[in-house]
């Protein structure tokens, strides 16, 4: 039926986007939702309680409850309490009703939902009776079993004898009277809530909440399925209920052997985000979702490609009679060392800019600290490595200059004492994107630093300080490296020590000085790498050499086998199919990406 809005009448449902996300909690703890998710199924089983102790009946089961299409927000914290099992007793031979379970809690403020603990199994004269809870607990000897809560359990069995044992409740079914004088009831069963998460692998394989049985002379009343502990019999201990699963505990007496109950088991909470868009929606709700969204953020559908990545930066040039150029900041997704994988992107087609940033240009003027430039794709920005420090003062200010994606290294000085290196990972970004520059020393620069590690330290009158090595990457399929730092120079008429060798990830070699000539050039940085360019060294007449470029940057983008990728210009871009299937786009100097 039409309406004024032009719209159409349907069911009103939430969208959610919760990718089908489960997450299991065994102990007290906060569950953050995805960013998309809107709604969640949800089941909380609480603690079982503990088996009672002379003519012990076995505990109830902690209450189980499945919860659906709970409304919360995307990227919120939710507090989760998993109810502990009850008590044991009987240890000390004194006659009780076993420990009640403790209550689990999904917190979730359109919804709370509250499973109540498992009641304790009946002891012998003056505490026969099971107590109350999620599952009641079964009687003691000659008495009545607690009543379970409704809607998250049942009743524990009755005993009509005086010596044995009633079964606690279950799940799915009450527990099971005691049949006679020499046996002992059966745990109530417990229930699969495993069709409630196809497809996911769940603690118990998803049976929860049996009940405990009762202590039998001979013969022990068995546990419910879901957890459930046996009672025990005479030389043979009752069983506690099954951790994590709500399970009650096996009641106890005497007869020879341990005489203590079982405990009851610990509970568990599940939550299912929800991937969902059914129902439908007229032309204003539409507009409501696409402009506010639910919970402060937009809810509505939107067509996207899971896409990896790799952003290196241009590295820094290696300072003059001093240390290393950093690296490139290296920021990746998907490929590579696994602590420093940042999330994938998701993005639908249309264009995207990419930057490729440059490597610094090094000079033989010892003030200048020359930093590389930014490159970014999307919303991921590395930042240019920072230069290396020189044995002179640096006009624009060393700590500035040197600092970046990673730290060029510390200068050669003339003078004793060390002189640090430029920071890494800055700004900082999460995981990092560089590390910091090592510290030079007399006459000896420290190392820029790379993608991996930092620069290493010169050594006072000695070697100078090799590059931070760089990351392995293997997002364009063959294992290569990228960001690593320079290495530092050994300055005239000082140590007999050797020049820092660059980092993996093409980092450049620094350079040592030897012999009545004008300079020593230190050696360039790999294009296209983000790697610190090598530090120069000078003549004994004090001309210095030319310090190391830095390498340029790389921007490599990988999607699916369904994406369709284009570049533009052509001379700056690569296009690729991985043997699996993936599409790969690699940019080597600035460009536009097409995603279709």
């Amino acid at each position: 039926m039409a309406r004024t809005n032009g719209g159409i009448i349907g069911k009103t449902n939430k969208s959610s986007f919760g990718k089908c996300t489960i997450t299991t909690k065994t102990s007290d703890g906060t569950l953050t939702t995805q960013p998309g998710t809107r709604v969640v199924n949800t089941l909380v089983v609480a603690g079982g309680g503990a088996g009672g102790y002379a003519s012990g009946g076995g505990g109830g089961a902690g209450g189980a409850q499945v919860a659906t299409c709970i409304v919360v927000c995307g990227n919120t914290p939710y507090t989760m309490t998993v109810g502990g099992g009850g008590s044991t007793v009987g240890a000390d031979c004194t006659v009780a009703r076993g420990g009640s379970g403790s209550n689990s809690v999904a917190a979730f403020p359109s919804n709370p939902i509250t499973s109540t603990g498992g009641g304790g199994g009946g002891g012998a004269p003056g505490v026969e009776s099971g107590s109350p809870g999620g599952s009641g607990g079964g009687a003691g000897g000659g008495s009545p079993g607690g009543c379970g809560t409704a809607c998250q359990g049942n009743d524990g069995g009755d005993s009509p004898s005086p010596d044995e044992g009633a079964g606690g409740g279950g799940h799915t079914a009450a527990g099971g009277d005691a049949p006679g004088s020499t046996t002992g009831g059966t745990g109530g069963a417990g229930t699969d809530f495993s069709p409630y998460f196809p497809g996911a692998t769940l603690p118990s394989c998803g049976v929860y909440a049996g009940g405990g049985g009762g202590r039998g002379d001979p013969t022990k009343g068995p546990g419910g399925t879901g957890g459930g502990g046996a009672g025990k019999q005479p030389s043979v201990a009752a069983v506690s209920g099954t951790t994590n699963t709500g399970g009650g505990g096996g009641g106890t007496g005497g007869g020879g052997g341990p005489r203590a109950s079982g405990a009851g088991g610990s509970g568990i909470v599940i939550v299912k985000e929800l991937s969902k868009a059914s129902g439908v929606w007229n032309l204003k709700t539409h507009m409501a979702a696409l402009t506010a969204g639910a919970c402060g953020a937009s809810t509505w559908p939107r067509f996207f490609y899971e896409i990896d990545y790799l952003v290196v930066a241009g590295g820094g040039a290696g300072g003059v009679r001093g240390g290393g150029g950093g690296s490139g900041g290296y920021r990746a997704s998907g490929f590579g060392p696994s602590p420093l994988q940042g999330s994938g992107l998701e993005l639908g087609p249309g264009s995207y800019a990419i930057t490729i940033g440059g490597g610094a240009t090094g000079t033989n003027n010892q003030p200048d600290i020359n930093k590389g430039s930014n490159s970014s794709f999307s919303t991921i920005t590395s930042t240019g490595g920072g230069g290396g420090l020189s044995g002179a003062t640096a006009g624009c200010g060393s700590s500035a200059c040197a600092a970046g994606g990673s730290g060029g290294g510390g200068g050669a000085p003339t003078g004793a004492g060390a002189q640090p290196g430029g920071s890494g990972n800055s700004p900082p970004t999460d995981p990092d994107q560089g590390n910091n520059g090592g510290n030079g020393h007399t006459r000896s620069g420290g190392g820029g630093g790379g993608a991996t590690a930092v620069g290493s330290n010169a050594a006072q009158c000695g070697n100078a300080g090799a590059g931070g090595a760089g990351a392995p990457n293997t997002i364009l399929g063959p294992d290569s490296s990228y960001a690593g730092g320079g290495g530092g120079a050994v300055a005239p008429n000082g140590p007999g020590g050797s020049a820092g060798s660059g980092g993996a990830g093409g980092g450049g070699d620094g350079v040592k000085a030897s012999g009545n000539c004008s300079g020593f050039n230190g050696g360039s940085a790999t294009a296209n790498t983000g790697g610190g360019g090598g530090a120069s060294s000078a003549g004994p007449n004090g001309t210095g050499g030319t310090a190391g470029n830095g390498g340029s940057g790389i921007v490599v983008v990988r999607g699916p086998s369904a994406v369709t990728f284009a570049g533009s210009p052509c001379a700056a871009t690569t296009l690729s199919t991985h043997p699996g299937g993936d599409k790969i786009a690699k940019f080597t100097a600035d460009a536009t990406l097409t995603i279709s």
